[in-house]
Formats: C-alpha cells, structure tokens, sequence
C-alpha cells in the first residue's frame, strides 16, 4: 500500500514576514501590491478571521479588516525558504513533487530514513521545518493524492490528518462536491443541479453519465469518487502552462473596466508563477468577444517573465496595441508558457497573432 503525505506551509507569505518582521506578529498581514487594482496574494490566520482571502482585492480587505496591514512581497525570502524546506523533504524521500513553494507531494513508501511509519514521518518533518525555518505546515497522509492533499487542508495551521485506507470511501463519501479537484463554482452549480452535493451523491452517477456531462473530468471523479487513485508522486514535473481568465458579468469595451480586469488576472497569474519559482518565455493574451470569437495575441520578450513587474507591461500591449475587431469582450485571460528556473536568461524576442489555444485557465473571481 502507498504511502503519500502532502505538505502545505500555513499562509507561507505571510508567515515568512512575520517571521522576519517581529513587529507584524499576531496582527492581521495580507502580502500584496498596494495599488487601486491589487490583490491580496495571502493573508496572515488574523487576516483570514475578518474573511481576508487570497486573490481578493486588497480595497475589499481593507473594507472587511480596516486595521490589514498590506506588506509587499518578498519573493527572495519565499524562494529561501522554500529551498531549506524542500531539502527537507529530500532528507526522507527521492520522490517530491513540488506543486509550488509552499507545497509538495513526498511518497514515503519506503523512505530513506526513520519508521516505516508516514504518520510518524510526516510528524518528524513538520518538526524539522518548525525548527529549521521558525514555519509551520500542515499535512496529509493517505493512500493516494487526492485524499492526501484534502486532508492536509482539514485542521490548518499546524495541523496532522491521517486517514488510513480503510478509511478512504468514508472519506471521500463525506466531502462536499466543491472539494473535489477540479469542480469550480460553475461546476458545482451543475452538480447541485442533479442533486450532487457530496462524494456519496457523486459515487450514484455511472461513468457514462458523468464523462456525458462533464467530459474528461467525468472520468477522473467517477474513479476519485471510488477512492481510485493510482497517480504517481512524480518528481521535477514540467509544468506546460499557467494562466488565469476572468469571465465577465456583463460585456465589457471600455478601456478603464478592461485594464483593470487585466491587472486583477496579472496580479493572480504573476503570484502563481512566482509561487511555483519559475520564468516563463512566452505571454499569451485572451479575449472572447460577446459573439464568442475569440482571439489570442502571444509574445516571447527577451528576457524571460519572472513576476508581475514583467509580466503587466507585456499583457497591457498584447491587448491594447495591437488592432482589434470592435466589439464587448465577455472573457479576458492571460497565459504564460515556456517555463525555466527562475534567475535564467534567454534571448528569444518575437511577436505573434493565433487563434485560441487549447488552454483552460482558471477563473478570477
């Protein structure tokens, strides 16, 4: 039987400068830029109370927490930390799969050192974190990904899940239908539609029904449902594409609403990338018009993209300096492609128009 933990630092920004700044500990932190159109990137457990969240617009937090302290980003001090935590890691196992700085899958099946023990691994782990780098995390330790990665979620901050096999359809049978990877609140909204509200509800509908639904994703909860799991802890995966879009309420031509939705979706795709401590070569630019076309203007810049300062002034240009059919747009989306290390230099300059890539980005609320 496998053994996966998955660990998530608790509010890693915000707790990397309270950290480092003595004088933010126990006061409600939100770390994001400070301008009109800023969002929070994460916010400290005392911001979390007054229902600061990340990727919201830090006018929003203020109104909601009048006493935030907004703090900009320290992505030097992220990236350190997130090296000494995932030497950790390595202490104990081959297999780590970084899903961002914060974040990781470890399969301790048969670790390097210590008990043959997860629980007591993962409990080691936290404490070697704790005391290496004065953060905490939490974890998740299950038979597969899925649950791992809910679980480490549960009992946030500093917190310990375990839920061993025997214990996985009960789980899984339990959670709501928003839990589920990939069910967003459109998704869910469809779901509730058919009386799906949780894993029990989900596990009623055949394969057939689901995949006719919802395609592909279909498939994957139909066995998620099931406790069917087999995805693999794959170390230094390649990531191909991270984006965001926002789909509008309603259609949207002039250029102040456009430029400030472009800078709500840059602010949300920059944090992701810097997150998963990567540069990316390539900015892609996506606007759906209110008949549906849609169209997507690309450009690979000299030096590659490494944070929101690069990435605002190449989208700005991709949606507005180049000719555009007329017409309201009903969705605006950036994507960034071609990723490398973080610090890296290439030289690869070039310009280009296509048509919409097969591409689904998440949404920016």
């Amino acid at each position: 039987m496998r053994k996966i933990v998955h660990v998530d630092m608790d509010a890693f920004y915000a707790a990397v400068e309270q950290r480092d700044r003595p004088e933010l500990r126990g006061l409600p932190v939100a770390v994001g830029g400070t301008g009109d159109r800023a969002v929070v990137m994460t916010a400290s457990y005392e911001a979390r109370r007054f229902g600061v969240g990340s990727a919201m617009p830090v006018a929003h937090a203020r109104r909601l927490c009048p006493e935030l302290l907004v703090v900009p980003p320290s992505f030097d001090a992220y990236a350190e930390a997130s090296r000494a935590i995932r030497a950790i890691f390595h202490r104990y196992t081959d297999l780590v799969e970084p899903l961002s700085l914060d974040e990781a899958f470890l399969d301790l099946t048969h670790p390097l050192r210590g008990p043959p023990s997860a629980t007591l691994l993962a409990r080691a782990i936290k404490a070697a974190i704790a005391a290496e780098t004065g953060l905490t995390a939490s974890a998740g330790v299950a038979a597969g990904k899925f649950i791992a990665k809910v679980a480490s979620g549960m009992h946030k901050p500093d917190g310990l899940t375990v839920v061993r096999p025997e214990e996985s359809e009960a789980f899984v049978a339990a959670l709501p239908i928003e839990r589920f990877f990939g069910v967003g609140p459109k998704t869910a909204e469809r779901m509730k539609a058919l009386g799906i509200h949780t894993g029990a509800d989900l596990r009623t509908f055949s394969e057939v029904d689901l995949e006719e639904r919802f395609g592909k994703a279909g498939r994957f909860l139909y066995r998620i449902a099931r406790g069917d799991d087999p995805r693999l802890v794959v170390p230094d995966r390649e990531r191909k594409s991270i984006g965001a879009e926002r789909t509008f309420e309603r259609d949207v031509v002039d250029v102040d609403g456009l430029t400030a939705a472009l800078g709500r979706v840059c602010d949300v795709v920059a944090e992701r990338l810097v997150r998963a401590d990567l540069a990316a070569r390539t900015v892609s630019v996506k606007v759906k018009y209110h008949d549906f076309r849609v169209i997507t203007r690309s450009q690979s810049p000299v030096n590659p993209v490494a944070g929101r300062d690069d990435l605002w002034p190449i989208a700005l240009a991709l949606l507005f300096d180049a000719p555009r059919p007329p017409g309201a747009l009903r969705l605006l989306g950036v994507t960034l492609r071609g990723f490398l290390p973080r610090g890296e230099r290439v030289v690869q300059p070039g310009l280009g128009f296509e048509t919409h890539p097969a591409h689904e980005p998440s949404e920016v609320p």
